[in-house]
């Protein structure tokens, strides 16, 4: 398996999360990790057995060597960042609980990845001999210059035959450099063989949305995104797949989470896991897009099995501290055979 290569691209973030469940205001002092979209994704790729590399810029200073040592650490390839720069983007989290939900103050105005520029990347080397290239919607929110080497990026991988994903991952707070979501993300988009994302990020992107669905209501109907998925592949012809996460938000701390895939002639539904004790949910949807990625490249007939990998490994996730979803396939396939006992493993 370790031989399968996988190219994700975006920023990687110092995270500042307060204990416990501490609001911004009660906090002395903030637990440091590291983390973000495309980073997670490789690690979950890493714990998997693939050989991911991570591509993105950092700046040549003591904390940009931790983030890249956090990388390594879990066995991510790092030969293809670029560095230069002042300063490693910066996230700060307050985890909500029952009905108050989590929060994110992001600073990373000027940071490493928001300056590159196109050029900065080899984009040749950095994909040579991959089978799949993965990036997210918040890299292109970042700035024009990340947008631009984003499109780079698609661009090669499209000329080399390599299956390119996008999790669309709309963020309100992160478009600031003068243009919209709408305006920028459909050139990249049309590059993308896998796309995933959940309903909100399709009507906020491409005002594609599916009819008499409440998400506040606790409850998702699948089959109500069959229609969403269609017209993003009619949207953009090169999809083979279109795939929308269900998350179901009764409180904070309780979701029900499932997803569906559609392959152009089949809707495919995930079993509906109840997440009651939610310990961390940032990283989830970049968990399920690692579960996803691992799936199809290791199910390539089964569109079924990959989709249920994903919505477990992110089940999991959920009970897992940080950004990144440390947890082994072994582990994700004994929760996708029915136990979900929680047990002592011993």
């Amino acid at each position: 398996m370790s031989n399968k290569k996988v190219v994700t691209f975006g920023e990687i973030m110092l995270r500042l999360a307060t204990p416990g469940y501490l609001r911004f205001t009660q906090a002395t002092e903030f637990e440091a990790t590291y983390g973000g979209g495309e980073a997670n994704v490789a690690v979950s790729l890493a714990n998997y057995g693939l050989s991911p590399q991570f591509v993105t810029r950092l700046p040549k200073n003591d904390i940009g060597a931790a983030a890249l040592s956090t990388l390594r650490k879990y066995n991510v390839g790092t030969d293809h960042i670029a560095y230069g720069g002042d300063r490693l983007g910066i996230y700060f989290l307050e985890s909500g609980a029952v009905s108050r939900g989590s929060k994110v103050v992001y600073d990373r105005a000027n940071s490493a990845l928001s300056e590159i520029q196109p050029g900065m990347i080899d984009w040749n080397k950095a994909l040579e001999g991959a089978e799949w290239f993965h990036w997210t919607g918040i890299t292109p929110a970042v700035s024009q210059g990340a947008a631009d080497v984003c499109l780079e990026g698609i661009k090669a991988a499209n000329a080399k035959g390599i299956t390119v994903s996008t999790d669309l991952n709309y963020r309100k707070n992160l478009w600031k450099y003068g243009k919209s979501a709408s305006d920028v993300m459909p050139e990249l988009v049309e590059g993308c063989d896998v796309i995933l994302g959940n309903e909100e990020d399709a009507e906020k992107v491409f005002g594609i949305h599916p009819e008499g669905v409440d998400v506040t209501k606790g409850h998702v109907e699948a089959a109500a995104y069959e229609s969403v998925c269609k017209q993003l592949m009619e949207r953009f012809p090169r999809a083979k797949k279109a795939i929308i996460t269900l998350r179901g938000s009764i409180s904070a701390s309780h979701n029900s989470w499932s997803g569906v895939l559609y392959n152009g002639s089949k809707l495919f539904e995930a079993p509906t896991y109840q997440i009651t004790h939610i310990v961390d949910r940032v990283g989830g949807g970049d968990s399920f897009m690692g579960g996803l990625i691992y799936g199809l490249l290791t199910y390539p007939e089964d569109d079924q099995k990959a989709l249920n990998f994903a919505v477990a490994a992110s089940c999991l996730k959920h009970t897992v501290k940080g950004d990144f979803n440390l947890v082994t396939v072994d582990e994700v396939e004994k929760l996708m055979s029915g136990d979900a006992s929680g047990r002592v493993s011993r």
